[in-house]
């Protein structure tokens, strides 16, 4: 793992624990450092100093989903049970980054399956969309693989999956339109079926809480 964070820490005592890859860190930072060079700045005046490191630092946090396996995840809590009503985790935050313009876009995930023997924790269900979002990606590719990711894994009944974002590279740049936002879906099995699609969509726009 590239990124870890100590979980368990009193507020008083907080310790951050970063671990990153040595030479990749380096490479980019010069990099990074080239970069601010070519746009016109000095990279080694003060505000800038320390900005190609920590630049290389996050860059490897913003896609630590590289390093993860998602089928593994789901795997490491499977349990038999007989439940085949429909799952639903949702409001998941996303942070990712458009592989176009290295710009992020933001938003929320809406996951539902219907088990078929096997349940997974509710932990897991946003750790998937957490590893997929964690990569260049296009929204598109982000919702199926969410999908595809749970239906291949857990065999369920059927997979719902709504992805709601904002993209920067639309707000900052181009058109510029700041209140646009862009909503992606994927279905399986039970899921393309009407009835079934249409309580899945009741359900995320309920509030229950």
């Amino acid at each position: 793992m590239i990124y870890s964070e100590d979980d368990d820490f009193e507020p008083a005592n907080y310790q951050r624990i970063e671990q990153f890859n040595n030479d990749t860190t380096n490479k980019l930072a010069a990099h990074y450092k080239e970069i601010l060079h070519l746009l016109g700045e000095d990279p080694n005046r003060e505000g800038l100093e320390k900005t190609p490191m920590r630049v290389a630092k996050a860059m490897q946090f913003f896609m630590h989903g590289y390093d993860c396996n998602p089928q593994e995840v789901l795997r490491s809590a499977m349990f038999k049970e007989e439940y085949r009503q429909m799952v639903l985790v949702k409001d998941i935050e996303i942070y990712s980054l458009c592989e176009h313009h290295l710009l992020p876009f933001i938003g929320k995930a809406h996951v539902a399956y219907i088990p078929n023997g096997y349940i997974t924790g509710l932990s897991k269900i946003a750790r998937v969309v957490e590893i997929f979002s964690r990569r260049l990606q296009v929204q598109e590719r982000l919702t199926v693989q969410i999908r595809n990711c749970i239906q291949e894994t857990l065999n369920p009944l059927g997979v719902a999956v709504i992805v709601e974002a904002e993209h920067l590279c639309m707000q900052m740049r181009g058109v510029q339109k700041q209140n646009s936002a862009t909503t992606t879906s994927a279905f399986t099995g039970a899921f393309t079926n009407k009835e079934t699609r249409e309580e899945f969509m009741l359900l995320v726009g309920a509030k229950l809480h």
